[in-house]
Formats: structure tokens, sequence, C-alpha cells
């Protein structure tokens, strides 16, 4: 690595340290101050903030890897997340949300079912998923960072000790990048992340524009579409994905075919049933929740959520396709060459581009920008999950009254342990994708059901929720432990058969245990208090099946939410929109300028749509005089 990019990188490093840490003072007045930033904090920080945290090195290297591979078809594999969340809490989920005034996701349950034994168990399982669900991405982030910075650095970090290897020069990388970046989480709360998250942000979009830029100077257009297949760019597809590489790269076709998304219309019929329920169901306890809490008001929530979308998807992908667009220049014939490609070689395309085909400076800035997007995602993570541990485990049922130093202090102390279990998980993973499977498909899976419920149905309460997210959990965890031991099994038994099925199609599954959960805790327990209910409806105000509260309250005449299809029709433009935001940097790294005007057209157009039927409405939402 040349001694610029080397400074490039020291400096930032530096850079977000001292800021980090400076801001860290205003983290010790308290639990509100620690995790939500006192709730002051402008809209348009939180919403830098956001993006910057969902732009995570191991989802840039997946997502590098399946547009190299299957070219613009690619971008609906991240509706398996599914991506559409960002879309329906931008629509009205960030409003019903934030009207709680709570501190974290699980202390907001107790606004649903009440604060009953019912409501506590219901509170108790969402802090657990909480918990688990930063551990298994803290997991991720060190699985993703350790194969990035092993490519990406000349230095053979491994630790032996008498010919016995105790870390491997990845993990060590890992665990070196973690270390820094949980400085100033712990010591600096929400204030030091997003504080820092802006600075990334900005480093960030700076990479991909250095990125994109030199690909315009490197290849000229005819050798990009001689490059590039036709059917690489086209985004229709039928119900079987069939390989178009040809001459040389036949292998990818192969990979294709075994890679678990061969039968694609199937698996877009998966994601979307997947993405409707999950972005119904609403944000997992997390920092996209926790930032959602931290907005001054409803109106804030909505513009930080709709912000969010606008920031993230352009410089993400024009930095994306245009490593993508290097790699198939330079990568792709020395994988054809080498044959016998794996879903690992796509891993790796994002650090071999850095490594090798990038200029000196921009190689520094690029490093920067991707350490800075490890550093954000990770550092959001460390925020949110003790947050879980502290408000709703540790004060509601250990120490309910002590000092704010104390609590800020338990919360170093749960941060610490987050980290190192989420560490511990990423030694025994073997993948980023095998994470990202796990995580998006059968942790979600049992997100989902509980959730959706608790929205739309009246009669669903405490204990059904507790079951219903418990199932979940117990069958997700189950699935994870059987894919990762489905080598030591017996090929031809039950267990073997169901390790070898593609975890997204096993979501049906998970979702249908975690549903029989709900209705069996649901109907053989009592229901929710009215007067709970009541309060939680008249708040919230959400569509759903509502009747016998407003009926049981008939004389104070309870007004309906009729926007249900509002909602829906602003969701599908919302889809359309994020849509064409992804498409648009795509299209234009690898110069197909037609579907580049036509991306730009439907942008537009979307945009138009959304400021009449929801940036209109937002305008006129109400606000107490104590959050403007």
């Amino acid at each position: 690595m040349h001694i610029v990019d080397v400074i490039i990188i020291i400096l930032y490093i530096l850079l977000t340290l001292g800021v980090g840490v400076w801001v860290s003072k205003k983290a010790s007045k308290g639990l509100d101050s620690y995790f939500l930033g006192g709730k002051t904090i402008k809209w348009y920080y939180l919403g830098l903030s956001n993006g910057s945290g969902m732009f995570d090195v191991s989802g840039t290297a997946w997502m590098v890897g399946i547009l190299f591979l299957y070219g613009v078809k690619s971008f609906m594999f991240m509706w398996m997340w599914p991506i559409w969340n960002q879309v329906f809490v931008m629509m009205f989920l960030a409003v019903w949300i934030r009207k709680s005034k709570v501190m974290t996701g699980s202390e907001w349950i107790l606004t649903r079912f009440g604060d009953d034994k019912a409501g506590r168990a219901s509170h108790l399982i969402v802090a657990i998923f909480a918990v688990v669900a930063s551990i298994g991405f803290i997991a991720y982030f060190f699985e993703g960072a350790g194969k990035f910075m092993t490519v990406i650095l000349p230095w053979d970090m491994s630790l032996n000790i008498a010919e016995m290897t105790l870390l491997t020069s990845e993990q060590t990388y890992a665990l070196l990048i973690i270390f820094f970046t949980t400085i100033y989480t712990i010591k600096g709360g929400m204030f030091s992340v997003v504080t820092t998250e802006v600075l990334q942000y900005v480093i960030m979009v700076i990479a991909g524009i250095l990125v994109a830029g030199y690909t315009v100077y490197a290849f000229s257009d005819v050798e990009v579409n001689q490059l590039v297949p036709e059917e690489w760019k086209n985004v229709f597809f039928g119900n079987e994905l069939t390989g178009f590489w040809s001459g040389d790269y036949q292998e990818f076709n192969r990979l294709i075919d075994t890679q678990g998304y061969k039968m694609f219309g199937a698996f877009i019929g998966m994601t979307l049933f997947k993405g409707f329920f999950s972005s119904v169901a609403g944000p997992t306890p997390g920092y996209d929740m926790q930032r959602i809490l931290s907005t001054r008001n409803v109106k804030d929530a909505a513009y930080m959520s709709g912000f969010t979308n606008l920031v993230l998807f352009i410089p993400r992908y024009l930095l994306i396709g245009g490593i993508v667009l290097i790699g198939l220049v330079f990568i792709a014939p020395q994988m054809a060459e080498a044959g016998a490609v794996t879903g690992n070689d796509l891993e790796v395309i994002l650090p071999k581009v850095i490594n090798n085909h990038v200029p000196v400076g921009i190689k520094g800035l690029l490093l920067a920008g991707l350490l800075a997007a490890f550093m954000s995602t990770f550092s959001a993570f460390v925020n949110a999950g003790p947050a879980y541990i502290v408000n709703d485990i540790y004060k509601k049922y250990f120490k309910p009254k002590a000092s704010d130093r104390h609590y800020v202090k338990a919360s170093h102390i749960a941060s610490f342990a987050v980290v190192t279990l989420g560490v511990i998980m990423g030694f025994f993973a073997d993948s980023i994708n095998a994470i990202t499977l796990w995580i998006t498909s059968a942790l979600y899976g049992g997100y989902v059901a509980a959730n959706f419920l608790k929205w739309v149905w009246w009669r669903f309460n405490g204990w059904g929720y507790f079951w219903g997210m418990l199932a979940g959990l117990v069958i997700a965890t189950l699935q994870f432990f059987l894919d990762q031991n489905k080598a030591n099994l017996e090929a031809g038994t039950l267990l073997h058969d169901l390790s070898e099925i593609p975890v997204i199609y096993l979501f049906p599954i998970i979702l249908g245990f975690s549903l029989l959960g709900s209705l069996l805790g649901t109907f053989l327990t009592k229901p929710t208090d009215m007067a709970t209910l009541k309060s939680f409806y008249t708040n919230v105000h959400p569509w759903g099946f509502w009747k016998p509260v407003r009926d049981y309250y008939s004389e104070e005449n309870i007004e309906k939410n009729n926007e249900f299809w509002l909602d829906m029709f602003n969701c599908l433009i919302g889809i359309i929109w994020q849509s064409s935001m992804i498409l648009l940097p795509i299209f234009l790294v690898v110069r197909d300028y037609p579907k580049t005007w036509m991306s730009v057209a439907v942008f537009i157009a979307t945009s138009l749509i959304l400021k009449f039927t929801w940036l209109d409405k937002v305008k006129h939402l109400e606000t107490s005089p104590e959050e403007n």
C-alpha cells in the first residue's frame, strides 16, 4: 500500500476517534442522552446517520458479488432484508412509533399490551430479540471486516504459538477495527454515533463518486458495452434464471445454477411475500427504531425516514457499480481462467479490486470510506443493543432506582458484553452469506407474525406476542445450528435434507410456527385490558381490526383510520421510487444511457406523486408544544 493511502486511513481513524470522544460529554447526562441524544438532534442529521449506518462493508461486499454475477436483477435480492422496510417506515410507521415517546422498542411494547404479566412477558421477549439481533449483526460485521482487511492490507496479523494458530489474520484485523470503534461508541452513546456517522457518510459519498468517476476515465463506452452482456442489464425475468454468460465466462453460469436462486420466479415471489409482512411488522428493535425514537416529534420522525431513503441508495450504488465494473474488467478473466468459481470468490471481489486496480489516493479514500461504512453500522448496533439490556432488563427488573451515572456505567458494561458475544459468534460463522441469510430469513422470519398482528388486531395480547416471538426465535436458532453443522449430518436423513433447503424457502415454516404460537397464546389467555387498548389506539391510531375497541367506547366517537389504501398506494410508489435510485447509478456506471434516463424519469415522477400524497400530509401533522 502506498504511503499516501496509509496516511489517509490513519488520519481518518484519528479524526473519527477524536470527534467521537469530543462529543462524548453530552452522553453522560443520563440514559435519554446516552441512547437517544436527549431527543434534541435535528432530523436531517439523524437521517444521514441512519443512512450511514446501513452502508456497511459486509453488505457492500455481498452486493458487489451478486451484482457482478447476476446483473441488475440482483437489486431484488435486497428485498430479503427487506429494504422496503424503509419505505413503510417513511409512509406511516415512523409516525406510529414516535407517538409513544419512549426510549426503546421493547418499552414501546408496554404501550400496546400494558404493564401486567402479559405485557411484561412481551416486553422481555422483544428485549431479548433485540440483543440477539445485535449480536448476530456484530458477528456479520466481524466476518465481513476480517475478509475485507486481510485482502487489502499487506501484513500477516495471524497469532501463532507453538505452531498452533490462535487467531487468523482475518480475525486479528476484525478485532482491531472493532476495538477502535467500540471506544468512541461506548464513550459517547448516541451523540458520538450520530456525529461520527455524519462524518463517515460524507467520506463514503466522496469515495463512491471518485470510484465511479475513475471508471469513466479508465474505460470507454465501447469497451464497457462490449464487456457487459445485454442480459446483465435486463431488469425483467422469467420463472427460471438462465445463465447469460458466454465464451470464457461459462463457469459463471454453473455458479448461478448452484447458488440457490435458480428458480428466480419462486424466489422473488417469496421475497415479495416476506417483504410485505416484514415491512408492515415495522423496524426490528435496533438502531433504525432508535433513530425514530430520537427525533424531536412525529413530523421529524417522518422526515428523517424519508431522508434516509433519499441519501442512501444513489451514492452507495455508485460505489458498488464502479467496483463491479472494475471487477468485470480485471477480476472476471482471472476467475474464469482459474475455474471452479465459488460463492466465497464473489465475497472477495471488493477487496481485490481495491487492492490491485484502484489508483493511489482514491484507494486511500475508498478504504477510509469502507472503513467508515463498517464503523458506522457497527457503532449503531453497539449503541442500540445495550439500550434494551440496561433500560428494559436491568433497570426494570433489577435496579429500578439508581443514579444516571450508574445507568451510563451499566450501559458501558452491556455494550462490551454485546460486542464480545457478537465476536464469539463471528468466529464460528462460515461466511458473510450464511449470516446474511440467517438474519434476513430465519431470525426476521420469527419476528414478523407477532409484530404484524400487534398493529392490526385488537384481540392480539401480550401472551400471544410472547409465545409468537419465542417460537420464532427458537426455530430460527435451531435453523442456524442446523445450517452450521450440515457437514456432520448423514446424507439422506431428515435433518440433512432440511439443512440443504435454502433458508429463504424456510421462511413460511418459521412464520407458521411463530403465527401458531401467536394465536395459541392469544386465544388461551384473556384479552388486553380495554383501557390499555383505547390508550394505544387513540394515541397511535393504526388501521386494522379495531372495531370492538371503537364500539366499546362508542360514546366518545373514536375516529377510524381510513388511510390504509392511501398508505399502501404510497408504499407501492415508494418502492418504485426507491428502486429507481438503485438502478439509476448502476445503469449510469455501465453506460446504458437510455435506461439511465428512464430511471431519472421514474425518480422524478414518483417524487412528484409522493410530494402530493405523502409530504403534504406530513407537513400538517400535529405536534405538541414541548416537541417543537
